[in-house]
């Protein structure tokens, strides 16, 4: 089982996103959070086939299950779902990723 955790940003809601590999390429998804829009997420993308990684945005349905639930277009869990996906797959190695903003003065 692969877990990630985001830490959202201004909303202040963090993620807890876990990706289990089953049969035939299935991955199931599980999403802890008190952010009620990614909770919903869940009911379109509870089990995904681990090529999902490999689709494009317009058709991808882990962005199309955001498109239909997330207020905020700039949210990073999409993001973190796919990287779940693809390193529970076997598909892309485990690798932190990180938004820094650097302050001018």
């Amino acid at each position: 089982m692969t877990t990630v955790v985001v830490n959202s940003g201004a909303c202040g809601f963090s993620v807890t996103i876990k990706a289990e590999k089953g049969k035939e390429k299935k991955i199931a998804l599980f999403l802890d959070t008190p952010c009620e829009m990614v909770q919903k997420m869940l009911a379109d993308i509870s089990t995904v086939d681990q090529r999902v990684t490999l689709t494009g945005f317009r058709d991808n349905p882990v962005y199309l299950s955001a498109a239909k639930h997330l207020k905020h277009v700039a949210c990073p869990v999409p993001s973190a779902i796919l990287k779940a996906i693809e390193t529970e797959a076997g598909m892309n190695v485990p690798k932190d990723v990180r938004i820094e903003f650097i302050r001018e003065k």
